[in-house]
């Protein structure tokens, strides 16, 4: 394992960690529950799911895990914004969860995007 690769679970683990803290401080609410539980799952699912990249059988199987790893920090994104803009008032501060999913998402759009040229020759 390359110190690149260590250094992007680490901090895929940092941001399920993130995503777990903040799950505990939203509102006890229907909504708060709905979307809490929503986060939950699509904000942790990306540190999991790294670990099938890093055994990716070839460039394909690693564009595929890649893109299911995106997609699920894309929906973590979204639902920290409805939260965010839900519970904004309850002292929970979504503004470092939301900078780190922004950062992450880019990272792996360019990762595939970089594996995808590199299929394509």
């Amino acid at each position: 394992m390359t110190s690149k690769n260590y250094d992007l679970e680490e901090r895929l683990i940092a941001f399920a960690i993130m995503i777990l803290d903040l799950c505990e401080s939203i509102p006890n609410s229907y909504a708060g529950n709905h979307l809490g539980n929503q986060l939950l799952r699509s904000g942790t699912s990306p540190a999991l799911n790294y670990g099938e990249v890093q055994a990716s059988e070839s460039r394909k199987d690693f564009v595929h895990k890649m893109k299911i790893c995106l997609k699920e920090l894309r929906e973590s994104y979204v639902c920290l914004k409805i939260l965010k803009r839900r519970f904004e008032n309850n002292q929970v501060e979504f503004q470092p969860a939301l900078k780190e999913s922004n950062e992450l998402i880019a990272i792996f759009v360019t990762s595939i995007k970089t594996a995808q040229s590199r299929i394509k020759k």
